[in-house]
């Protein structure tokens, strides 16, 4: 709340005479008038020794300045036999006692917002930017409605005044030291850090009608749209689109029914969220704090933890840190790594200094949804040793868009340490008691993500040796899993992400030189994947002999906590996945002898369906010719299988047991047949980067005959 500009200066001169042979003691000072809407308080000045009182007066609707400060009536007594000092401040704390005893929040000097009348004896707001405006993009607007007849002296003074009650008050201290005018940008800083915490934010009202609300896209004019590719090419997102937007827009609620029907506990475990920065832009990292602030209840939610890892962009540097001490005080904290850390120390930088109970990691690019944070934590309480991840849903990187992702996925990964979504297993659905359980999940995508802070690090936190980001994902994933705890998608639990297809900064390390993902899974690959790393060499076969640091202590983690093998992770956690060389007839490259030429992917993107191709023979140095034949009859890579929809041209699609279109059989150095077409795969008047061919079938023909680098015994 605001002292309301718009009232007069009370002088003792503009106070009834009866009111001048009162008790109180009007000293030399002025007392102060303070509204919250239609109720109204003097304020008397304070003693050296004693805090300052108020006196609750009856606000009439008319306009303040028709209305003389004199025919002002209390709500009990006229000012004229109003108690003394030491009375009204007894009575004020009496009022206080009956609702909290935190000044802050009774103080009738510290809400701005223009709010619907409330009754004295109701919390006020604590934004304490009584001189200033705030519009949703974050950017100051001037209040300049202060009364022409009073003087700059007398401004300053009636400013004075007011500064000193917030610090006597906000500070809770004994006696407390007068601020001059000198040390106002210093006390600004003090007061309100101390008077803005979790118990007393409050939520900014909802910009009606504005760009993007409740998730909508945006679409910019035509002036907007001027370079606008640049501006993609350099942030990888739509950031005008973005600047469009209020930062604490409404979105959809994209819980499932179910979810907001749950009640939790009331003595869930208290969180801290971290968000890790590096050159983001102001209105996608302020949006996700609000959108925490906002949508998190306020007696689970203890801290935001802002750690910028060497940001050089000149908005997310002072003007940032003075934003959040303005607007959010204690209840964010702005930490600026000492040097460039890269993500992952970042994280567990941001982690060390955090007090919750529970960590939880977000992306810089963020909206939590109604309701995000309490399953989280219910969950946590139930399961200490459970990591976490809420359900993932879209926001687009082209105009903002927020969309609903539906029930969800699971992790998984490939054999070249990349992360992969997919659906999720019979096996676990089937053991869902409800559509909106938590559900386990091989691995996690590694942005957003919780766990009880004293057993993430109890686990081993982050492989602190990692550069940048790349792999900690995925090691983290395999050491929960393999160590005895668990990893589960929260269905209730809904944050939108803005998925870009790049970095907007530099994503080299010192260590890995350009490639930091490679370091990063060598070293995951040589600590928990046992003899499997084969698979992962397979891939990356051109980081054979690189060094990827010392891993002893990494290999110490997993001695003292017991954990399990990589093979019991593919028995027990993730089935479904399938290894290449392990309960197949044959594996490898798959070569004509005749042509010299080895069925190919041509390196294309797996995650969608890609011809079959040819291409020269690499002695099985590639992974792109690397092909099983299952005991299914499928002729396979990872995830993709061999059909045809024509009988002539081939293509890899996802595998499915149950299409009898995607049966092989072979004999060795013998004809590969597809069933139920019956014909061959034949190289006749191909080359390299040509698209695989079926033909009718011919005996001891050379172009159809086939050998693969492996057979199991």
């Amino acid at each position: 709340m605001a002292v309301d500009q718009n009232l007069p200066i009370v002088t003792p001169s503009t106070i009834s005479s009866s009111s001048a042979s009162s008790p109180i003691s009007l000293r030399k000072s002025r007392a102060l008038i303070a509204t919250n809407n239609s109720s109204a308080f003097i304020q008397f000045p304070n003693s050296p020794r004693r805090s300052s009182s108020f006196v609750p007066i009856h606000r009439p609707q008319a306009s303040p300045l028709s209305t003389p400060v004199s025919s002002i009536r209390t709500n009990t007594q006229s000012i004229s036999n109003a108690p003394s000092s030491s009375t009204v401040s007894d009575e004020h704390k009496r009022n206080h006692s009956q609702h909290g005893s935190n000044p802050i929040l009774n103080n009738p000097l510290l809400n701005h917002r223009k709010e619907k009348p409330k009754p004295f004896r109701q919390n006020f707001s604590t934004d304490l930017s009584y001189t200033t405006k705030l519009n949703p993009s974050g950017k100051q607007l001037s209040n300049n409605n202060q009364p022409e007849n009073i003087n700059k002296q007398q401004q300053m003074s009636y400013f004075d005044k007011t500064k000193y009650d917030y610090i006597t008050r906000c500070k809770s201290s004994s006696p407390s030291k007068r601020v001059t005018l000198n040390e106002r940008l210093k006390a600004d800083s003090i007061v309100i850090r101390k008077c803005i915490n979790r118990e007393t934010y409050t939520i900014p009202e909802h910009c009606k009608d504005c760009p993007g609300e409740n998730g909508g896209g945006v679409t910019l004019t035509a002036d907007e749209s001027k370079d606008l590719d640049a501006v993609m090419k350099k942030e990888f997102f739509n950031l005008r689109a973005s600047d469009k937007i209020s930062l604490w827009r409404s979105i959809p609620d994209t819980r499932h029914e179910l979810c907001k029907i749950v009640k939790y506990p009331d003595d869930l475990p208290s969180a801290s969220v971290v968000i890790v920065f590096k050159n983001e832009r102001w209105s996608p990292v302020l949006r996700t704090v609000y959108s925490v602030l906002n949508r998190s209840p306020k007696k689970f939610l203890k801290e935001v933890i802002l750690v910028d890892d060497q940001s050089d962009i000149e908005e997310m540097g002072k003007k940032l840190d003075d934003y959040c001490e303005e607007h959010f005080g204690e209840l964010v904290r702005v930490l600026r790594a000492p040097n460039r850390l890269g993500l992952i120390k970042a994280k567990s930088y941001g982690a060390k200094h955090a007090t919750g109970d529970v960590v939880v990691f977000l992306d810089a690019h963020c909206e939590a949804n109604t309701g995000w944070l309490e399953p989280i934590l219910a969950r946590i309480k139930e399961k200490r040793s459970v990591v976490l991840c809420p359900s993932i849903d879209s926001i687009s990187d082209h105009n903002m868009a927020y969309g609903n992702s539906g029930l969800g996925s699971v992790g998984g990964f490939w054999w070249s340490l990349h992360f992969q979504w997919i659906s999720i297993p019979k096996r676990i659905r089937d053991t869902q008691k409800s559509k909106i359980d938590p559900y386990p999940s091989p691995t996690m995508a590694g942005g957003l993500l919780a766990a009880n802070r004293e057993y993430f690090f109890e686990i081993g936190g982050y492989d602190e040796d990692m550069e940048v980001w790349g792999g900690e994902n995925l090691e983290l994933s395999f050491r929960t899993w393999m160590c005895g705890g668990s990893l589960e998608f929260v269905p209730c639990s809904r944050v939108g992400h803005i998925y870009r297809p790049g970095h907007p900064y530099n994503m080299t390390g010192a260590k890995g030189k350009g490639d930091v993902h490679g370091r990063n899974s060598m070293r995951l690959a040589e600590v928990w994947m046992d003899d499997y790393k084969r698979l992962y060499h397979v891939h990356r076969g051109d980081l054979k002999g690189k060094d990827y640091g010392d891993v002893e202590d990494r290999r110490a983690i997993r001695t003292r906590l017991n954990c399990h093998s990589f093979k019991w992770y593919l028995e027990n956690v993730f089935p479904e996945k399938f290894i290449p060389d392990e309960n197949v007839l044959a594996y490898g490259e798959v070569k004509n002898p005749n042509s010299h030429l080895c069925l190919d992917t041509l390196g294309k993107d797996e995650k969608r369906t890609i011809p079959l191709s040819v291409y020269s023979c690499q002695s099985g140095g590639s992974a792109n010719q690397y092909l099983s034949l299952t005991k299914d009859n499928q002729l396979r890579r990872e995830d993709g299988c061999a059909v045809t929809s024509d009988s002539v041209s081939i293509v890899l699609t996802n595998c499915n047991h149950s299409d009898h279109n995607q049966t092989w059989t072979h004999v060795n150095n013998g004809t590969l047949v597809h069933h139920p077409s019956n014909r061959c795969l034949d190289v006749e008047g191909l080359s390299s980067n040509d698209q695989i061919k079926l033909k009718k079938c011919e005996p001891n023909k050379l172009s159809q005959q086939w050998l693969f680098r492996h057979y199991s015994k």
